[in-house]
């Protein structure tokens, strides 16, 4: 069975919003750029490679699919992301999806529940705030994995927004890169 694991860049004030320049409502876009190295890098490569399939929101899809299609790097990082399967949750896009990516049909939990039984390893989370705040409120996250740079942004988009339950995780691992970006790792 697989298991939904969410993978953020995160703030230290939690921002989650616009990492790699992305639009941000203040401009502030990018943030990842000057800490992200090789330990980094080396980190998201054995994340994307240990996944059987990529699910997201509307908004990162689209993001996602108007640019990796056109990237290519040396590692095989871009070449992993387009072949993996896409699942989209979206209420406003209709089939069919470009970038090997289909919708969500029915109720977000129910097919979340499902694509986990139809997949035997991970399936990522990238961005998609909505998504995974429905996802948690669901219990439907069996693991984060949050890349804290350090950096304050004091706006946008917070992993975790004012008014979620209290939920407790278990912290299973840390790294720190030599940049100080420390990589946190909770089960649910």
């Amino acid at each position: 069975m697989g298991r939904v694991v969410v993978s953020e860049f995160v703030t230290l004030d939690g921002v989650m919003q616009a990492p790699g320049g992305e639009e941000h409502p203040d401009g502030k876009g990018g943030w990842t750029m000057r800490f992200f190295d090789e330990e980094a890098g080396a980190f998201k490569h054995a994340e994307l490679f240990a996944a059987d399939a990529l699910l997201l929101g509307r908004v990162t899809y689209e993001h996602f699919a108007a640019a990796w299609p056109t990237i290519t790097d040396e590692h095989g990082f871009a070449d992993r992301m387009n072949a993996l399967p896409k699942l989209v949750a979206s209420t406003t896009l209709t089939e069919p999806l470009e970038w090997n990516a289909s919708l969500l049909v029915g109720d977000v939990a129910d097919a979340v529940r499902a694509a986990k039984a139809s997949f035997d390893r991970d399936i990522l989370v990238f961005g998609s705030a909505g998504l995974v705040g429905a996802l948690s409120e669901q219990g439907l996250v069996d693991e984060y994995r949050l890349m804290v740079f350090p950096v304050v942004l004091g706006s946008g988009k917070r992993l975790f927004p004012d008014g979620i339950d209290v939920t407790d995780l278990k912290l299973v691992d840390t790294k720190t890169t030599r940049t100080g970006v420390a990589i946190l790792t909770y089960r649910a």
